[in-house]
């Protein structure tokens, strides 16, 4: 996960200086007076491109970076891969959102959901609009480590040692049913998550700039499963809920078959890639440069700190469960359209970010607790920044 944050570019200026200003208004500096001291919330240096800047070739459509704001084309990038990834996936509005927030932010995603309601269908659709290499590994409970990161492989024509790489070398990679191969497989994903990079017989090597995991679990079967331990579950970013369609979208599901789609042949639906690497490379620049309020920020690190006190959690929210919200607020801000983070972009991205990380005690599951209960009952307790 990308840990490097923005705040407010606001100077401090006394008492007020992390009051958030009124949207559309800008206060230009006096010459006279001298130079404040630097914002330690600043935004870093490196931000998106001003927005009169003129795109490179390859990029969103030139009049309309030049006229909006550095996220205006984040939300065309957002609405033209819910438009594509329709054309596969009927429904699951909310679930695109979700993974386009988990890749603006170089996370990951851990998907739930019962079986044949297109957790896979959705995630290689996404690669696919993305220009994104998709791969995918069925975890089983023999499965080694070598196998999802590679090894070396003695060569006997010319007597040496070659690297044959494993699926972990691509963009995204879905790994389905993770909780169905042993922890030491599990933990092969670990510094690739953590650091895109992976060690093979004591040599690094960088993974995709692009890479992100997928990983899949059925929430109902249990027999034969290794539950993930809570150390790889703070790796990823969101866990996503995949449920039921409704009944008019399973309805023009079966419309849509009947017509002839098949969702091994993603060709039959049209489907096309409408984002290049670079125009996703620049929507990250871009959600870098959201501005955050300190009210914000105090409004982030009060609910993830409350988690850490409620009598019926055995387990918090970690600091890196701080940042993974904030990233994530930045994100959903940047997909809206907006360059200012609301309160209601944390609320937004609370649930997929924190329910994960929330331990309950056995006392409090056996009440039928849930953890997004507990994220809901934290939201409506914690003061909204005004």
């Amino acid at each position: 996960m990308n840990e490097q944050s923005s705040f407010s570019n606001e100077p401090p200026a006394g008492p007020a200086a992390f009051e958030t200003p009124p949207q559309g208004e800008a206060t230009a500096p006096d010459a006279t007076q001298p130079i404040a001291t630097p914002d330690p919330f600043a935004a870093p240096p490196v931000a998106a491109p001003e927005p009169s800047t003129a795109p490179e070739p390859g990029t969103l459509e030139a009049a309309e970076v030049r006229a909006a704001s550095a996220t205006q084309p984040v939300k065309a990038l957002a609405d033209a891969v819910r438009r594509e990834v329709g054309k596969a996936v009927v429904g699951q509005d909310d679930i695109i959102t979700q993974f386009l927030v988990t890749m603006l932010v170089r996370g990951h995603v851990l998907l739930e959901g019962v079986p044949g309601v297109a957790k896979t269908l959705t995630a290689k659709s996404l690669a696919h609009v993305l220009s994104a290499e998709f791969k995918r590994v069925q975890f089983t409970p023999d499965l080694m480590p070598s196998d999802v990161v590679g090894t070396n492989v003695f060569e006997m024509q010319n007597a040496t040692f070659s690297l044959r790489r494993g699926p972990v070398f691509t963009d995204i990679l879905l790994a389905d049913e993770i909780n169905r191969t042993p922890p030491k497989t599990q933990s092969s994903l670990l510094e690739a998550m953590q650091e895109r990079q992976v060690t093979i017989d004591g040599v690094t090597h960088t993974l995709s700039p692009l890479f992100s995991v997928f990983a899949t679990q059925n929430p109902i079967d249990y027999e034969g499963t290794y539950p993930l331990p809570e150390a790889q579950l703070d790796r990823f970013t969101m866990k996503v809920l995949m449920t039921y369609p409704t009944p008019d979208e399973e309805a023009a599901l079966l419309v849509r078959v009947h017509r002839g789609f098949d969702a091994h042949k993603l060709s039959t639906a049209g489907l096309q890639a409408v984002v290049t690497r670079d125009e996703l490379e620049q929507a990250r620049a871009a959600v870098l440069a959201v501005t955050v309020g300190e009210g914000i920020v105090r409004y982030i690190t009060a609910l993830v700190g409350r988690t850490r006190s409620l009598p019926t959690l055995v387990l918090g929210a970690s600091p890196r469960a701080s940042v993974a919200l904030l990233e994530c607020a930045k994100a959903h801000a940047a997909l809206s359209g907006r360059d200012f983070v609301s309160p209601d972009d944390v609320k937004a991205v609370a649930p997929p970010v924190l329910r994960h990380r929330l331990l309950l005690r056995a006392e409090s599951e056996m009440e039928g607790l849930r953890a997004d209960d507990i994220v809901r009952a934290l939201l409506n307790e914690i003061e909204v920044p005004r």
